[in-house]
């Protein structure tokens, strides 16, 4: 039946950057659909928050902390999930970091580091798990968190644009080299969604309000919002789909 395809029961990964915002809401989908989840994020007082916030609530999931700007970390933690779990079938790629300057005056080292995090750190940890996966013959599913700025360039967000129209192409990239192995690779863009990364905007009203009247329905979107769409892109209803960037923007791009 077409309902049993969207189950993740038994299957297992990981979702970066998943203390809060779109991680958080992004972990818990996966978590209500069956799947075994490690909350990943280098703050681990919040991962640890929120894993016991979901586990109390019935889902399977557990804390660990990283920084995906680190390769030795990272490949500590795909030994430590493994362990955990026994496997990887998914991992979301949605830890990131912005930083905000007119580009004449954007410091190399944030240029540096921003791309380090959003675009170094995803390639590195899906290596590893690709490699995971394809030693023990699972077809997995491994999603990136892009963004509407990949589209649009965005202002006084060099770096961040940079590293979200590459993890675009990356994903195509991985799509062309992993499918042989049944493994396949896709990208979210989220649009416009209320987390700590927005707050500046939103407090803004000039600037709130010039997105919001161009958002046809309506209003920002909660990081819930992208659940539903992570877990599609995780199960076996989404199987024939690969390379592909499916955008979360409530009609933005389309105005």
């Amino acid at each position: 039946m077409i309902l049993e395809k969207f189950s993740l029961e038994g299957r297992c990964g990981i979702v970066t950057g998943a203390g809060s915002g779109i991680g958080k809401g992004i972990a818990r989908g996966l978590a209500e659909a069956g799947a075994r989840v490690a909350l990943a994020g280098q703050n681990l007082e919040k991962v640890d928050a929120a894993s016991r916030e979901m586990n109390g609530d019935g889902l399977k999931t557990v804390p660990f902390r990283v920084d995906v700007s680190e390769e030795r970390i990272i490949a500590d933690l795909v030994r430590s999930v493994v362990q955990e779990f026994g496997r990887i079938d998914f991992l979301f790629n949605n830890a990131g970091t912005i930083y905000r300057s007119p580009f004449p005056d954007f410091p190399l080292e944030e240029w540096e580091r921003v791309i380090k995090v959003n675009l170094t750190g995803p390639f590195i940890l899906s290596q590893a798990v690709a490699r995971h996966m394809i030693e023990k013959g699972i077809k997995g599913s491994i999603i990136n968190t892009s963004s509407l700025i990949a589209v649009f360039g965005g202002v006084t967000v060099a770096a961040y644009a940079a590293t979200k129209g590459g993890l675009t192409q990356l994903t195509r990239s991985m799509c062309n080299d992993l499918a042989k192995y049944g493994i396949r690779v896709n990208a979210i863009g989220p649009g416009w969604v209320k987390t700590d990364m927005t707050k500046a905007i939103r407090e803004d009203p000039v600037r709130f309000k010039g997105i919001s009247d161009r958002i046809p329905l309506g209003r920002w979107a909660d990081p819930q919002d992208l659940a539903g769409l992570a877990v599609f892109l995780a199960s076996d209803a989404s199987s024939y789909i690969t390379g592909q960037v499916i955008f979360i923007d409530g009609g933005y791009m389309v105005m």
